[in-house]
């Protein structure tokens, strides 16, 4: 029997979780038979916790209790952090949000919403779960993939994929269409956040092809212009002066609003007692909803047409089969037109809004635990891959997450005079320096004996979609190839040796830095002075005194801080020196192009 392997959908306003079940993906209800449980937690004076819809239910009494949204803040400082419906503050251990009773971080949020979902699967499958594959969106940086596998981690879940939104919607999509070869549009409007990507699907080979997005964008700011327009409409103050209570009340009205205008051209918002003896009451038209959110609308469109760049995509009408909408936020009858119309093709709204993440999450924990077994989803490089280059610098060919298979290539030179071979060392990491990094192997590239920077030598590494890397290297005067192949290193990499990695590249980043810009200075000034030094003595004759000086001190500059190791003042240093000769350069170019000149006419 195969290990059960929970897809876990972690969204901004709502969550899912389901497994496969006989070979089909489904979802789990609660005991209130809900597949989808608002992504809400309430947190009581004595330390109690309610997840879902009874959370939202104390929303009319306690808002300022009540944490929805949180994957809006969650790996993110107050510095980078969007509008929110609670006050938000720098805690010890990152961003904490500030509820009546207690401060919380968004990554205990999303913890309390995993751990309820676990209890729910293990309710409905009646034993213990511990592995999941949770979704986020495609732009989520590391630092909040990381705190979201913190989060899984607390709630006592084992993180066995972090997978994309737009992804997990394509292979929801592609389920049934295993034989079909197309180019599918994941247009993803959530909640907090919004995605769009270009994927290819072939017979049950998904590879995403480009991808663009915001995280700091989706329902939740449709519901913020809302309510403002709402509270406008009653008072000339500043909705954001007002109280928690109070702003919390229009929001929650501004988003049944919202999900009402979707059905019907008005709704009429009705808020009594809003202040102490004032009632709200506004009738909201559909046109005058999509007439705020239009800009936000518009934004979106910008992530498609890059995508639609980037995947070189001329003309999407003829070249993509079909645009997939996802995202509760895709309901919008204005959303649906504006895609339309862009991509030229009738948005395919065949999957649920609120279920498809959750159950591409669940067909991938199908995958990895082989209860599915006919569908291949293509895997991403986990760390940079690179070779050494002159001065024990880490000059990277293949970034980091590239999806595979992939490509890619660079020309090479020769360091030093009378140099007859270059050996190429393969390394994978994320650290600035060659030695920091692990050696996967090298490969030695004989040619023929020539001086400083005349040899040319291409080396180009590929990685095919079964994660071979095959490093080719090529002389490109005699056209003599060497290739070296790597079986498994590039991709099947231990997920703790790559957190280890992606961590120590975070934490040395600022000393690993300094040592590059010192360590490419010192390259140069190891070129630049006895240039200058040769220059001198054919040259500095022609050199007034003062340009002579201002040389001699730059020079004296430069060999200071060769021996001081400080980066910053060591590069400083090698651009006055350059600058300082520029006159010598003007001189040595003339001279040039003078005795050039002189040959052609005695020729």
């Amino acid at each position: 029997m195969n290990e059960v392997i929970l897809g876990i959908d972690l969204g901004t306003s709502n969550s899912a979780v389901g497994v496969v079940d006989s070979g089909f993906p489904i979802l789990l209800a609660d005991s209130s038979n809900a597949r989808i449980t608002p992504s809400a937690v309430w947190y009581g004076e004595n330390g109690e916790k309610e997840i879902g819809v009874k959370a939202l239910r104390r929303l009319a009494t306690q808002p300022a209790s009540v944490v929805s949204s949180a994957k809006r803040l969650i790996g993110q400082s107050t510095h980078t952090a969007p509008e929110f419906h609670l006050p938000i503050r720098e805690g010890v251990d990152g961003l904490n949000i500030v509820t009546t009773h207690k401060d919380v971080s968004p990554i205990q949020v999303s913890a309390d919403i995993l751990s309820h979902l676990k209890e729910v699967a293990e309710f409905r499958l009646e034993h213990p779960v511990s592995k999941a594959v949770i979704t986020v969106p495609a732009y989520f940086n590391d630092n909040q993939r990381a705190a979201t596998k913190q989060a899984a981690e607390l709630a006592g879940l084992s993180v066995e994929r972090i997978l994309s939104e737009p992804t997990a919607a394509t292979l929801a999509f592609g389920l049934d269409k295993l034989e079909e070869q197309s180019k599918v549009i994941v247009y993803d409007l959530g909640g907090g956040t919004f995605d769009v990507s270009l994927l290819e699907m072939n017979q049950g080979l998904f590879q995403v092809i480009a991808t663009s997005g915001d995280t700091h964008l989706g329902g939740d700011d449709f519901d913020q212009l809302l309510a403002t327009s709402i509270w406008t409409s009653h008072s000339d103050e500043p909705f954001e002066s007002q109280t928690i209570e109070l702003r919390r009340r229009v929001l929650d009205e501004a988003k049944k609003c919202k999900e009402a205008l979707s059905e019907s051209e008005t709704h009429q918002v009705a808020i009594p007692f809003i202040e102490t003896d004032k009632h709200l009451s506004v009738d909201i038209s559909r046109a005058d909803f999509e007439n705020q959110i239009q800009q936000l609308i518009q934004k979106t469109l910008i992530h498609c047409k890059q995508v639609l760049l980037d995947g070189e995509i001329k003309d999407s009408a003829s070249e993509v089969s079909t645009v997939v909408l996802v995202g509760g936020s895709s309901r919008i009858p204005s959303v649906r037109l504006a895609v339309e119309q862009f991509f030229g093709i009738c948005p395919n709204l065949s999957q649920h809004p609120d279920e498809a993440i959750a159950l591409g999450a669940i067909i991938q924990g199908g995958i990895i635990s082989g209860a599915l077994s006919n569908m291949v989803l293509l895997d991403v490089t986990p760390l940079s891959l690179g070779i050494e280059t002159y001065g024990g610098l880490m000059n990277v060919i293949i970034p980091r997450n590239s999806t595979i298979p992939c490509k890619a290539g660079e020309m090479f030179t020769n360091a030093t005079d009378s140099q007859s071979s270059m050996r190429v060392r393969i390394l994978q990491g994320e650290r600035e320096m060659a030695k920091d990094n692990w050696d996967l192997g090298h490969v030695t590239v004989p040619f023929q004996s020539v001086s400083k920077g005349q040899a040319r030598v291409g080396v180009q590494f590929s990685i095919d979609e079964n994660g071979i890397l095959n490093v080719l290297t090529r002389d490109t005067v005699t056209n003599s190839d060497t290739i070296l192949e790597i079986t498994s290193s590039a991709v099947d990499v231990n997920d703790a040796k790559v957190e280890q990695m992606v961590s120590e590249s975070i934490e040395h980043a600022f000393e690993d830095m300094a040592e590059r810009v010192f360590t490419e200075a010192k390259l140069k000034a190891d070129e630049l002075l006895p240039a200058v030094e040769e220059a001198l003595i054919q040259l500095g004759d022609q050199l007034d005194a003062k340009n002579q000086e201002s040389i001699a001190q730059a020079k004296h500059n430069v060999q200071l801080h060769l021996n001081s190791k400080d980066a910053n003042q060591l590069k400083a240093a090698v651009q006055e020196l350059d600058k300082a000769t520029e006159s010598l350069a003007t001189i040595i170019v003339e001279k040039a192009m003078e005795e050039a000149l002189m040959k052609k006419l005695t020729d």
